[in-house]
């Protein structure tokens, strides 16, 4: 028989929710005010409430707060592991698969070389100083070095959506060309990521080619036959259900398809995203409900989720600067580095190449949800987690203020050109007169 939370246990968890939430939403306004993403103000929300301040500095109401009662926090956990579900289903909402096919090509040289040169790098430095720094009981040094190089090579995409909206360049030729590497980039960053949790799970070489098989063969299933299945149940219940059932449907779907995956040893977000490009691509679920799902989602469910990081973890006890420096150095090297030459491989300008890379080096919620996922799996340790959020904030930081100073420079300089241009043609018409 389920044992059901006492009273004590019901107040405890409300309180837990409450104060999380309003902590959280309070920061991330303050952030977005500040012209920040909300995700960095909802994880320090979590750093405020969390061991690292007010664990340190009044324990005693800490331990009444979160501890004391194991099963509100754990229901709290539960809830805030839906939010990491549902937020990497409306993710996938953002991937535009028409998009990709219209810029594919010119995005795919951009995108590529943005994901194998920190993954190279990143790869490379856990796999050589893993003894000394990046080591964890109970991974091993392959799995480890094959994680960070993957999550120092995913962009964030909604990140880059809201500083290119913010700089009118979200229309622009450049502003598409960024969406659709960024778009290609956390596609095949999750596909890796998940086949990084199957080898681990598996812990057998021979398991190797099954796990990839069995993310690429979902990942193709859901993408042909199942986005075309997903698209007329989606016709059909459009006819005769309202708004609200078609959200319902939307978000069991997400469920189902993370169900699957969990059972086919996958991640259950990966499931939850792909689904999520799988009904965002339908014409029968629009942006306006699309909009309504964001909403509750971004507002209520993953805010909780980013605060719970900062509960789980001491950011100051485990706060290794030579771990950052290394990490923030490598992350943001290797991805304006490799965006930029993919970029002049593109056939771009020097300027237009840096304001790609530097977009592209901007990081998110991507890798928070990675390297908290690869916390539990005990695929890393706290201060490898530390660096990563880190680097995130970072990256988010300088990304702005790099696209408008190359945006600037590159205009200049066409405008620098123009009358040369002029006088050269006035030139040729006198000569040919």
């Amino acid at each position: 028989m389920v044992s059901k939370l006492s009273s004590e246990e019901v107040l405890n968890f409300l309180i837990i929710v409450s104060v999380i939430l309003a902590a959280a939403r309070i920061l991330g306004e303050i952030c977005k005010k500040l012209k920040q993403p909300a995700v960095i103000g909802e994880i320090f929300a979590g750093i405020l409430l969390g061991p690292s301040l007010f664990g340190a500095f009044f324990p005693n109401t800490f331990q009444h707060v979160f501890i004391s009662q194991p099963r509100s926090y754990a229901a709290f956990d539960g809830l805030a592991n839906v939010g990491i579900i549902l937020l990497m289903f409306i993710a996938g909402f953002e991937v535009d698969l028409k998009q990709i096919r219209k810029q594919g090509k010119q995005a795919a040289s951009i995108s590529i070389l943005g994901l194998i040169f920190p993954f190279m790098l990143g790869f490379a430095t856990v796999y050589f100083f893993y003894d000394n720094l990046f080591s964890s009981a109970e991974s091993n040094r392959g799995i480890a070095a094959m994680f960070f190089g993957t999550a120092l090579s995913i962009t964030a995409l909604s990140v880059i959506a809201k500083i290119l909206l913010d700089m009118d360049m979200l229309r622009s030729k450049i502003g598409n060309l960024i969406l659709t590497a960024a778009m290609i980039n956390d596609f095949l960053g999750w596909i890796l990521f998940s086949i990084i949790i199957q080898l681990m799970n598996t812990g057998k070489q021979e398991g190797s080619f099954t796990s990839v098989s069995m993310v690429l063969l979902y990942t193709g299933v859901l993408l042909t036959i199942g986005r075309w299945l997903v698209d007329k149940i989606l016709m059909i219940a459009s006819k005769f259900f309202s708004i609200g059932v078609m959200i319902t449907l939307a978000v069991c779907l997400c469920l189902l398809s993370a169900v699957l995956t969990e059972f086919l040893g996958v991640r259950g977000i990966f499931g939850a995203f792909i689904m999520g490009v799988a009904v965002g691509d339908s014409k029968f679920f629009p942006e306006k409900l699309q909009q309504i799902l964001h909403q509750f989602v971004i507002n209520i469910i993953a805010p909780l989720f980013f605060a719970s990081i900062g509960l789980r973890v001491n950011f100051i006890a485990n706060f290794n600067i030579e771990i950052i420096l290394i990490t923030v150095l490598i992350a943001s090297v290797a991805k304006i580095i490799g965006s930029g030459i993919g970029g002049r491989i593109s056939g771009l300008s020097k300027n237009e190449s840096n304001i790609i890379a530097f977009g592209m080096n901007a990081r998110g919620s991507q890798e928070i949800v990675l390297g908290a996922l690869a916390l539990q799996a005990k695929i890393i340790d706290e201060q490898v987690f530390v660096a990563l959020i880190v680097m995130t904030i970072v990256s988010i930081l300088i990304a702005g203020p790099a696209m408008k100073y190359y945006l600037n420079k590159e205009i200049a300089e066409k405008k620098l050109a123009e009358p040369q241009i002029a006088v050269v043609t006035a030139t040729e018409s006198k000569v040919a007169g």
